[in-house]
């Protein structure tokens, strides 16, 4: 495991890395599944896909807790369970929402740009506002520095800058020359938010964002109120966490098997979910190992030791941003695949300027820190 001191700003660098490198393999590895490199055929539907890595990483995950000893039996709290055990078991069903209408947005009438915008845009604002819910409820004791609600700002320009082609995609799609000088594909910006005429894509996005919303408080809140000698860590956590997601994940894909074998449900997405259970692909199982890495240093970013909500939260999604960009590169270079367009640079740009000033309030957070903890030793 890693040796760093807990809440460290090295530890805090090593579960960046970590998450980067595997979220890179991960978009590689959906492009090799889904996407057709060097001219080939799709290996998988996305939701095939979506079914076969997901059983990898939930596999993944629950074997590394049982392994890990990482599940707090009662027998480890005097034969009874955490008293954080109901809130945790919530924080799963929430992930197990996540899961699954993160791809189903990607199957609907809505734009892939638009979806992905819209889901790490509502992430970072919902960081901030439950370390304002938090402040004021006296949960969370350390303010919100003001290079962090800056971050903030240019996180949200660099998830944003990829919708700046939207209302102009008639006019490129009436100057093709200038669409392809700059890299963007007019189809895919056309109509970016009729979505919202589309009643499933509303119910659809909104369970994704609320799912979050309460996945977060509950992490911040697991997080703020562990003091002294706390029965669970963020490995308990996870742990808990991981076990009510996978029993909810396993028992939806039970159900949509029974259902579309014995009850006769018809819709395309739930038939090639039935399909994917009834004939699970080992290659695309084992893609899930990185995604299942993902979960572990995902959830261990959101919680990070001594951080404001608004600070994981932005570490998060601008390490997922940053991992994005350079799996696009990286088949772009090996794979003839297409390159980063221009508002994707655009947006690199920002995110730059939001790891800069996140990295000053960094510096502001370890002195107070460490100020903290020299008035705290005895004299």
């Amino acid at each position: 495991m890693l040796k760093s001191k807990a809440g460290s700003t090295a530890r805090l660098l090593e579960l960046c890395a970590g998450y980067f490198f595997f979220y890179v393999v991960t978009g590689v590895l959906v492009k090799f599944f889904t996407g057709s490199m060097n001219g080939a055929t799709p290996r998988l539907s996305d939701v095939a896909y979506l079914v076969n890595n997901t059983i990898g990483g939930n596999l993944l995950c629950l074997v590394a807790v049982f392994a890990l000893g990482w599940i707090p039996w009662p027998a480890k709290h005097g034969g009874r369970w955490p008293a954080e055990m109901p809130y945790i078991l919530a924080s799963g069903v929430c992930t197990a929402v996540i899961i699954p209408t993160t791809t189903l947005l990607y199957t609907l009438p809505i734009s892939v740009m638009v979806a992905m915008v819209i889901m790490r845009g509502s992430i970072i604002v919902i960081s901030r506002i439950i370390d304002a819910v938090q402040i004021r409820q006296g949960i969370l004791k350390r303010k919100v520095y003001a290079q962090e609600n800056w971050a903030v700002v240019f996180a949200l320009f660099a998830v944003g800058a990829n919708l700046l082609p939207v209302p102009m995609a008639p006019w490129f799609e009436a100057h093709p020359e200038v669409a392809a000088a700059f890299g963007i594909a007019p189809a895919k910006f056309k109509g970016g938010f009729d979505f919202v005429h589309n009643p499933l894509a509303m119910w659809t996005l909104g369970a994704y964002i609320l799912a979050y919303a309460v996945r977060l408080y509950l992490m911040n809140y697991f997080k703020n109120t562990r003091h002294g000698a706390a029965q669970m860590d963020n490995t308990g956590y996870f742990a808990v966490e991981q076990l009510s997601a996978s029993a909810v994940i396993f028992g939806a894909m039970a159900l949509i098997w029974l259902g579309v074998g014995s009850w006769g449900w018809a819709d395309a997405r739930l038939v090639m979910t039935h399909e994917a259970v009834q004939a699970p692909d080992p290659l695309a199982i084992a893609s899930g190992l990185p995604y299942g890495l993902v979960a572990f240093f995902s959830v261990f970013l959101f919680m990070f030791k001594g951080r404001t909500a608004t600070f994981a939260g932005l570490v998060n999604r601008l390490t997922s941003l940053i991992a994005g960009t350079t799996a696009t590169l990286i088949l772009a270079w090996f794979w003839a695949q297409k390159p980063p367009a221009v508002t994707e640079w655009v947006s690199f740009f920002f995110i730059l300027v939001a790891v800069g000033f996140l990295s000053r309030a960094e510096m502001k957070r370890a002195a107070e820190l460490q100020a903290a903890s020299r008035e705290a030793k005895p004299a």
